[in-house]
């Protein structure tokens, strides 16, 4: 479940990353995305204008379709009030999975260094690519925008019923953790 979804139920299974963690190990995911001719891009490289963050908004509704127990996805403009106009939204903490022209995949980490943490917001990937190893990717690639903004804990939640998200995170590093929620 996403972080702005949580505001109204913050049941969830909450994890927490130590970016300490070797995450070299799990680099072959990259390596076969790229060899598959996938393409990984930040919001930041790719032009972060009205056109990349509206694909950002139609591709965060695609991916977010089949979360558990997920509801209505937002409208574009309360997306842009509640993803895209806050102070946590860092175009460069936003990676982007691609193939030629086409959006597949994104990661989204909301910067709230300030605290301490940055927050994985979304992982999540076109129902037609899964399976192929491009959300562990992204989420390897997202370690460096993490050390970037100088901490060492991500900090996340999933519906309990998303064990394919849950169990990703756990291939990762992630531990189950109690955190205050903002």
């Amino acid at each position: 479940m996403e972080l702005w979804r949580l505001r109204r139920s913050i049941r969830g299974w909450g994890s927490i990353y130590d970016a300490s963690f070797d995450a070299s190990k799990l680099a072959s995911y990259i390596e076969r995305c790229l060899r598959e001719g996938f393409t990984f891009s930040s919001i930041s490289d790719l032009g972060d204008d009205d056109v990349s963050r509206g694909k950002l908004f139609e591709l965060n509704r695609k991916c977010s379709a089949d979360i558990p127990g997920r509801g209505a996805f937002y409208t574009r403009d309360e997306y842009f009030v509640e993803r895209i106009d806050v102070t946590t939204y860092n175009p460069r903490g936003v990676m982007i999975a691609g193939q030629s022209d086409q959006w597949l995949g994104m990661a989204a980490i909301s910067d709230c260094s300030e605290k301490g943490y940055v927050f994985g917001a979304m992982t999540g990937v076109r129902h037609d690519f899964r399976g192929r190893g491009i959300a562990m990717a992204m989420k390897v690639l997202g370690v460096s925008f993490v050390r970037e903004c100088r901490v060492d804990v991500v900090r996340t939640v999933h519906h309990p019923e998303n064990s394919s998200m849950i169990a990703l995170n756990k291939r990762l590093g992630y531990v189950e953790g109690q955190w205050d929620y903002p």
